[in-house]
This record gives C-alpha cells, structure tokens and sequence, in this order.
C-alpha cells in the first residue's frame, strides 16, 4: 500500500514529514545524475499508456495467483505448475514494475515505493537474469504503471528515479509500456486519483492488465507487518521450488502501535499515507489489520522459531499451504 509504512512509526507526524523531505532529496540526486537520454527513451510514452488504459480490468482468482506486496518482488518463469499470474494493487504514488526477458519468458513484479529505488532495480534486473542464463535469445522489456498528479509530487519523483535507475543498468532494457503520474491520472469530484491502481501479468504469455485481486495470501498480515516496521525490498518466491518464502525479520514492541490504532481514521489517512484523498475504500481496514497483528506479536521471533523461514506452497485445491518444518 501506499503508505508510510516500514521508515518509522515513531515520532507520529514529525517522522512522516521527515520521511517526505528524504525521498525529496533522494529524488533531486537521481535527477541531477539521470542521463538525458531518458527522454528521448520514451519516445511515444502517451500512446502506451493509453492502450494499458483501455485494457479492461480482470478480477484475479486467487488459484493461480501470487500477491505481491509493498516492497516485495517475484519472479518466475513459463514452467512454474504453481503460479500463472503475478499481480499486486493499491499503487497510489508507489508504482508497480514488470520486467520480462522475452527469450526465457522469465518475469518479475516488484511494488515500489521510493524507499530505495536504485538497489531495488538492481534486484528486480538480477532476477530476472538469474532465471535467463540459458535463453540464447531475447530483451529485457519493461513496463511501468502507477502513481498519479499528487499535490506533493512523489509519484513523480518515483518515476523519475525508476527510469534513472534502469537507464544506469549495464543491461539493454526496453521500455514498452509507461503508464505513470500524469498518464495515469485522471480527476474525479475536483481531486487527483490514478486511474489504474492494480496490474497483473500472466507469466506463461507476457501479457501485462489492470487487475485487482480479492485474495492477498499467503500471511498478509506479517508480510504487511514486515514492511510497516521498516523492512526493505525482498524477493518473496523461489521458482525452482515453487515455494512462497518469507524470511526471518525483526521488530520491537513499541506503543505506537498503540497509539496509531486508537486514532479515528481520518487521522490514520493524514498521516499513514502518502496520498490520503486517493487511497482505496480498505485502506484503513487493512492498517488497523497490520497494527493488531503488531500487538498481537510484539516480536517476530515467535513467528520464525530457530530463525527459520516461513514457507509456503500451493495445494491441489489451488491455497496456498504452510510448510512444516522441522
């Protein structure tokens, strides 16, 4: 989701204005070291997004879906028996990345959120070539979808910051579908809203569409917990065993979480999120779920007895099950 999540929920208000003025800066840097060929590597952007806007939106089914959260990656290839789409929603400012090498057919999906652009594109370009080592032929293509007209221009940023990134990669990368900011903006009641907040991308044909997705498992809550409490970008599956791993991650108990989840939430829009007039109906909803679920496990340790993973696969039924281990 599109919210502050995971920098720091101590300080209340003061950490999220803190928060803003960093990804400014970080954003101003990128600009200033972006080549300039980053213009002219968009030579028709308007007509791309138009045509991703006019695709019609599909309801995912959760049997053969992998959900990707914020500030998550995954990746996997025509073969996986597993997973024939990866998609992920809610996008506001933050933006939704799909890099696919043409030859292997491998992809990935990572939800970004400028909390830090240029390793993140590192590890998503690495995943997907890690799966290409045998594909004699082919490009990397990419497509970018998210973010809107917001009043303090973080998706602009964002987007900025993603096409330095790629620019800077040693890899030819071609850009095929750029639906970001202002061309996926659209006006409704006198307030800025992107149009498309959800994609998929089936994993067998490349095809790339806005989706949204009823089921986010598996274990929504301690994914989005992961990210609330300050965890960075990870890949959340590996393919060769066609398995959902979360790995080990820390928090400490703290009373903000107490506080936060005693605020009405017009309060917790305003100030856990970066866009609070564009964010969806279950936006509070699912920040109260993440709180509770803090509480509820005022450390991670429990969840991950003898630091071990949790681990996930898809039953015949289509679920996705834990793994017992040993």
């Amino acid at each position: 989701m599109n919210v502050g999540l995971g920098r720091s929920v101590s300080g209340h208000s003061a950490a999220i204005s803190q928060r803003h003025q960093k990804k400014r800066e970080r954003s101003d840097s990128a600009l200033e070291e972006s080549p300039p060929r980053v213009c002219r590597w968009l030579s028709q952007p308007k007509d791309s997004a138009r045509e991703f806007r006019a695709k019609g939106s599909v309801n995912v089914e959760p049997q053969c879906l992998l959900y990707v959260q914020q500030r998550e990656c995954a990746a996997t290839t025509p073969a996986d028996k597993s997973v024939g789409v990866l998609g992920s929603d809610d996008a506001t400012t933050c933006h939704l990345v799909v890099l696919r090498h043409t030859g292997s057919g491998a992809t990935c999906l990572a939800h970004c959120d400028g909390s830090s652009t240029w390793s993140e594109v590192s590890l998503i370009v690495k995943a997907v070539n890690d799966l290409s080592r045998d594909a004699n032929e082919g490009r990397l293509e990419l497509h970018l979808i998210g973010g809107f007209d917001d009043d303090r221009k973080l998706s602009q940023q964002l987007s900025l910051n993603l096409l330095a990134a790629f620019q800077k990669q040693k890899e030819d990368i071609h850009l095929v579908t750029c639906c970001i900011t202002e061309l996926n903006d659209v006006v409704i009641d006198g307030v800025h809203r992107p149009i498309v907040y959800g994609i998929g991308v089936n994993v067998k044909t490349g095809d790339v569409f806005p989706a949204s997705f009823p089921c986010r498992e598996p274990a929504e809550d301690l994914r989005s917990a992961r990210t609330f409490t300050g965890g960075q970008m990870i890949e959340i599956y590996d393919s060769s065993k066609e398995i959902v791993k979360i790995s080990p991650c820390n928090w400490s108990p703290s009373s903000d979480f107490a506080f936060w989840l005693a605020q009405d939430d017009d309060t917790i829009l305003q100030f856990l999120s970066t866009s609070p007039l564009a964010e969806p109906p279950h936006f509070v909803k699912h920040i109260k779920s993440t709180i509770k679920f803090l509480l509820e496990h005022p450390s991670a340790d429990s969840l991950f007895p003898g630091g071990q993973p949790q681990l996930f696969h898809r039953t015949e039924k289509g679920d996705w099950e834990k793994v017992a281990q040993r």
